[in-house]
């Protein structure tokens, strides 16, 4: 037996589509798929624009590139999320300055961001962490109080929703991963959305190594090969149209581990996965935090589980704690989410059968 923390869902649509670019010759990056993959991203998200890219941290360096973040620059970023959101930030030459987590809902926590702010900051990257929602009102209006650009890392959340609206649609850019262990994939891929038709041409054109589209091999500034193939995009465009089939499956798997597992929150043994009453969670990760009061730790629970073949995550570290990032500062809700936090085998591939068996091992971690 072997249940995977995460694994993606591919069918016969994306095998016709990728066949069909095969054979059309354009396997590289044109061909009609990114266009309609492109098209159609951006229509489900609500937004006018979007730019396909080779994979989701090249669209966050692809956003700041295009709002002008370069070298003395500071970027406010949550701690708590991969490392690529701060990396990108670097790339530009700029700093990433980090904020501490929400306990309720373990995103950026809104309230923690003024502070942060200096005459040099720039911009706020909001994450939207294991598929629940930012508090956008709050972030939005924190950017225009202090005239910030918002990018929305939305690597996690592909159809999550807050306060009806879904997330993508807020910031000056929000970007997309679409690797292979995310609610649809292209293997790599990326996404940059934008309602600004200018960010959306400086974007196109930067990804293409900035050259002119009016003389060929005509550079005026350093761009990059950020392009997806029209491979990826075949395969995207067919797990598009499954999207909400597979936030519908993700949110059943979240509900069969809330129903089964509320008796150890009850004994606050753990803490479940939040979602907060202005917000739709997708659940890219169904996680959970391991309570003080339990009788192993989150670690021992882990290799307990993976010897019987059963895959988690731990939470990623946060990005304050990481050698190169390491300043010395203290965020302690998001190194106390780190420390207990676990993520369970998620996939949409998962039967409610298999839900019950991670559950039963589970539960023998801390019942017996």
């Amino acid at each position: 037996m072997r249940i995977p923390v995460a694994e993606p869902y591919i069918g016969d649509e994306e095998l016709k589509n990728v066949i069909e670019a095969v054979k059309s010759g354009w396997i590289s990056s044109k061909g009609k798929f990114i266009e309609e993959f492109e098209r159609e991203f951006a229509k489900y998200c609500g937004v006018k624009y979007s730019v396909a890219t080779a994979n989701g941290t090249v669209a966050l360096h692809l956003a700041l590139k295009a709002l002008g973040i370069g070298k003395g620059d500071e970027v406010i970023v949550p701690t708590l999320t991969f490392v690529a959101t701060a990396n990108a930030v670097t790339y530009c030459g700029a700093k990433p300055v980090f904020v501490d987590s929400h306990p309720k809902y373990w995103c950026i926590n809104p309230e923690k961001i003024e502070e942060k702010i200096t005459p040099r900051t720039k911009a706020i990257i909001p994450v939207h962490l294991y598929g629940h929602p930012c508090d956008m009102d709050r972030i939005m209006e924190i950017a225009r109080n202090y005239n910030l650009y918002v990018i929305e890392d939305a690597a996690e959340a592909h159809g999550a929703e807050y306060k009806g609206r879904k997330v993508g649609s807020f910031g000056d850019i929000s970007c997309f991963s679409f690797y292979g262990n995310k609610i649809i994939t292209t293997g790599e891929g990326g996404m940059c959305l934008t309602n600004n038709d200018e960010l959306a041409e400086r974007m196109r054109n930067l990804r293409d190594h900035a050259m002119s589209k009016n003389r060929r091999y005509w550079h005026e500034t350093i761009g990059f090969n950020y392009r997806m193939t029209n491979l990826q995009a075949a395969i995207g465009v067919a797990q598009l149209k499954k999207l909400d089939e597979f936030i519908e499956k993700k949110r059943q798997i979240a509900k069969w581990y809330a129903e089964e597992l509320k008796e150890l929150e009850e004994k606050e043994l753990v803490k479940l996965h939040p979602e907060m009453e202005w917000a739709k969670c997708v659940y890219w990760m169904y996680s959970i935090l391991i309570e003080d009061k339990a009788k192993i730790s989150r670690n021992e629970a882990m290799k307990r589980l993976e010897k019987i073949g059963i895959e988690t995550r731990p939470f990623f570290v946060p990005m304050h704690l990481l050698p190169m990032y390491n300043s010395g500062e203290r965020l302690p809700i998001a190194e106390d989410l780190a420390n207990k936090g676990i993520n369970l085998p998620s996939s949409v591939a998962l039967d409610k059968s298999q839900v019950t068996l991670i559950i039963q091992e589970f539960k023998k971690c801390y019942l017996n």
